[in-house]
């Protein structure tokens, strides 16, 4: 049980929850404290459990027919592992969130609620938001972004236009990166009856969809300043991963999964390339 609780939790994809709250949290409040290490942990691993773990249930029936589920990619969970798997995200991530709403206040409550139900309408019928053409990758994309604006809420960050940039450039990264993902499942999710923004738009055009947010994410960001500007060069690798399949046909569509791996090491990459831009960015606020 315990084995398949951290392969529904995808281990590969922890550090892209908890890294967006813990840099957030870090950079306003300027400390480590008892809000920054729960947060970091409720991220890390909780979150995923729940998001990734309920999906992996009420997609089970779909997922049988997907080649790439049962790895890092996905859990193909035993039936009777089902109930287990959904008792346990819930019960691992109560007392995480009771310790954040203490901590926490009216805003940072109403962030942090917005999270949990993207999370639990993505998968959880009637909501079952992945099956919605576009919301599916809107909705995806706010399990990433949420944890950062969680992180800047509860540590009572001002809202300014860089961070305004700098979010929204983050929102188009999540929903490429989730429409980019969905293009190889175009074969199995048809066969399984599930609609996703890759099925209603074409495997071809959903790639361009997700070409387009990467470079809209990347200008977004020229606008930040020094040295956020120097970001926008971190588009150019999930350009270069997902361009070779703009025109892929949905037939074929499964090749796709050779440019989501790319994609998968390229997030650990731009993820050092950001923390270094973080800190050279603290370095220069704090000399001022």
């Amino acid at each position: 049980m315990i084995r398949d609780l951290v392969l529904a939790s995808r281990p590969l994809s922890w550090i892209n929850t908890a890294y967006p709250f813990a840099a957030a949290y870090l950079l306003v409040a300027g400390t480590i404290d008892a809000r920054w290490v729960i947060g970091t942990l409720f991220f890390l691993v909780p979150y995923n459990l729940a998001m990734y773990g309920i999906n992996d249930v009420f997609d089970y029936a779909s997922d049988l027919a997907n080649p790439r589920k049962g790895g890092v990619e996905g859990a193909l969970l035993d039936p009777r592992r089902h109930r287990g798997v959904l008792v346990a995200s819930v019960g691992v991530c109560l007392p995480f969130v009771v310790a954040l709403v203490v901590l926490g206040g009216p805003l940072s409550w109403l962030i942090l609620a917005i999270s949990l139900f993207a999370v639990m309408a993505y998968s959880t019928p009637p909501f079952r938001f992945k099956e919605v053409p576009v919301l599916d990758s809107v909705t995806s994309s706010v399990h990433f972004v949420s944890p950062a604006v969680y992180g800047f809420a509860l540590a009572g960050g001002t809202v300014t236009p860089g961070l305004v940039a700098v979010l929204s450039a983050f929102f188009l990264w999540g929903v490429a990166s989730h429409a980019f993902g969905a293009v190889q499942d175009v074969v199995p999710d048809r066969e399984g009856g599930i609609s996703s923004i890759a099925t209603a738009l074409g495997a071809a055009r959903t790639v361009r969809v997700a070409l387009a947010c990467w470079i809209g994410a990347g200008l977004l960001m020229l606008t930040t300043g020094f040295p956020g500007a120097f970001a926008a060069a971190l588009a150019l690798p999930y350009l270069w991963a997902a361009a070779p399949y703009r025109t892929v046909s949905d037939a074929d569509s499964g090749r796709a999964n050779r440019g989501w791996r790319h994609f998968l090491w390229i997030n650990y990459a731009c993820g050092f390339a950001v923390t270094m831009l973080l800190i050279v960015y603290a370095l220069t606020r704090s000399a001022r």
